[in-house]
């Protein structure tokens, strides 16, 4: 007889819930027919991740309708994927018409390079799901227990070879999507998903296991799983935030292959220090033909070594941590059935955007915009969302969504410059330049009043912060400097705030922990400075570190290595360090 302390750990409820749903399907539908609350069980709020979508409600009017006795205002966010965040005019067209009939009227750019449309009623799911689909978007795998969106460098003046890395982005991507028939079935009346020639080909139908999800099984992943691909010296992806990444390397103009990273994630929880944000491992070197393959094997090993028992220690990262990266990479060649090459060198220089024009290896030209909180909205002397409406409809290149929220008008012929610059500035969306080094620098992530995790404000409160600080940026001669902030209404890391030079993350309402010391290249986590502090209390921290910086920095010193050299914050070598005071 086996013992209680002999005894196997008890899964966590997630796993049973997967298990029970019959492939993502549970009673969705049911609860989709059911018109008396705009809500659905709980049970199939887990599953419908899985489809894209988030059950909110809104936070702000919670309270007044709790008085007078009645159910929360809900509706759903839905997440649709754009892999290396591309799009084209006539998807940005159906987005735009989408935006119009929820509640916020709003574009949101994601810091995944995907669109999310906030407030959506239950009974309009189905519609706009299928309204994506006709234009070949997805909401497939953009939330859940999968891999979500692949995202990859935007801006294609970058190199030569940013069309053959796009192409292998898009083929991972495609390769590691559930293959369950019941989001065609909910959603699209059997309908098949849309997909690119290039998508098409890769679809997992080839991995050893189950019939139905080859790749993921009953249970699919112990928690979600994030891929990026860069293409140096731009980390604009923020590559080691990433459960996985591909780092290009080029040589002489030529793809030769990619370093492959391991076990990067940025969620925590307040008060468990076992929980961390941790910065990928450099692995080995994989050749272009081999970037789909290791894909899936490394998602094989997290699906089969996973922690399925604590929740909070589920991330890939923890996986690596826990097994070591010595011991994932001889389980990744076992799995393929040959060794991997040691790393090669490579240097990133910043994780920021790119503004104005710029062009490209094809004799295109890009335009890079700044969107603000990545909210395309139409605002009093800002009617941004009419005015990429109306771009998009003269607009015969794409349209780039970057890991920073912002926005390239992308592929713009010579000829055409005049007609896109002039619709730019008629709506608003120079704000390039005239925006501080700061406000361009900036990454805020949703929180209040829809997310259900938030709590503090964040998207609503970065832009104030910022603007009170450009007064003493201005008095310090630091306006056109790029220092990196970032911002998020809880621990979880959506805004990725402990890469930030400045990361603020909410404590409860009004109140921030601050941290400083971020890599300006993305390869160096932050550390906390203080706690819990109010806007006031963060303004008169900052204050003296920012005169301070512009008088002592020594050339070509980024913000986030003065801190540290002054002894302000202390390095954070490795993620099992970042709540000690130490390296």
């Amino acid at each position: 007889m086996i013992s209680d302390s002999q005894s196997e750990p008890q899964l966590h409820k997630n796993e049973g819930i997967k298990t029970r749903s019959n492939y993502l399907r549970g009673t969705i539908l049911e609860g989709l027919a059911d018109v008396s609350t705009g809500s659905i069980a709980a049970d199939d709020q887990q599953l419908t991740k899985f489809h894209g979508l988030y059950q909110q409600d809104d936070r702000d009017v919670r309270s007044q309708r709790r008085k007078h006795k009645l159910d929360k205002a809900y509706s759903f966010l839905a997440r649709i994927c754009l892999p290396g965040g591309i799009c084209t005019p006539e998807q940005w067209i159906v987005m735009d018409e989408l935006a119009n009939y929820c509640a916020f009227n709003t574009l949101k750019l994601t810091t995944r390079q995907a669109f999310q449309l906030h407030g959506i009623l239950k009974g309009n799911l189905k519609d706009v799901i299928s309204s994506c689909n006709e234009v070949a978007m997805t909401t497939l795998a953009a939330c859940g227990d999968v891999n979500r969106n692949v995202m990859c460098n935007p801006v294609p003046f970058a190199s030569e070879v940013h069309q053959e890395v796009q192409a292998i982005t898009e083929q991972i991507d495609a390769h590691l999507k559930p293959q369950t028939p019941a989001f065609s079935e909910m959603w699209l009346d059997g309908k098949p998903i849309k997909l690119t020639v290039e998508q098409a080909a890769v679809r997992s139908k080839d991995c050893k296991g189950d019939e139905v999800e080859p790749l993921y099984g009953k249970t699919y992943l112990p928690r979600k799983f994030k891929i990026a691909v860069a293409i140096p010296p731009y980390n604009d992806v923020d590559i080691f935030a990433n459960c996985l990444g591909f780092i290009a390397i080029v040589e002489d103009g030529k793809l030769l292959g990619f370093n492959v990273t391991v076990g990067g994630g940025m969620g925590m929880t307040h008060g468990n220090e076992k929980t961390f944000p941790r910065l990928a491992d450099v692995l080995a070197f994989c050749t272009p033909d081999q970037a789909v393959a290791v894909a899936e094997k490394i998602v094989t090993i997290q699906r089969d070594h996973g922690n399925r028992v604590e929740r909070a220690n589920a991330r890939f990262k923890y996986t690596v941590e826990r097994l070591g990266k010595e011991w994932i990479r001889e389980e990744l060649e076992n799995r393929l059935g040959y060794k991997l090459e040691d790393p090669r060198d490579y240097t990133f220089t910043s994780t920021g955007d790119r503004y104005g024009w710029m062009e490209g290896a094809n004799g295109k030209w890009h335009l890079g915009l700044f969107i603000e909180g990545g909210r395309v909205v139409d605002t009093e002397g800002k009617p941004l969302k009419t005015g990429m409406l109306e771009i998009a409809k003269v607009h015969k290149g794409d349209f780039r969504l970057t890991g920073n929220q912002n926005l390239v008008i992308g592929n713009v012929d010579a000829a055409d410059k005049a007609q896109i610059d002039a619709l730019v500035e008629q709506y608003g969306l120079d704000g390039y330049k005239t925006a501080s080094g700061m406000r361009r620098s900036q990454i805020a992530c949703v929180s209040l009043p829809t997310c259900g995790l938030a709590l503090a404000e964040s998207e609503r409160y970065l832009p104030t912060l910022v603007s009170d600080l450009e007064v003493i940026l201005e008095e310090a001669g630091l306006q056109n400097d790029e220092i990196v902030i970032r911002s998020t209404g809880c621990p979880n890391g959506c805004g990725r705030p402990y890469l930030g030079e400045i990361g603020l993350v909410g404590k409860v309402p009004g109140k921030y922990n601050l941290y400083l010391g971020a890599g300006f290249d993305g390869e160096r986590l932050n550390k906390l400075y203080k706690t819990s502090v109010s806007h006031q209390e963060i303004i008169d921290a900052l204050k003296p570190i920012l005169l301070d910086y512009a008088k002592e920095r020594n050339e070509g010193e980024r913000f986030g290595d003065f801190t540290i050299r002054k002894d302000y914050v202390k390095a954070t070598t490795a993620g099992n360090n970042f709540h000690a005071n130490i390296g």
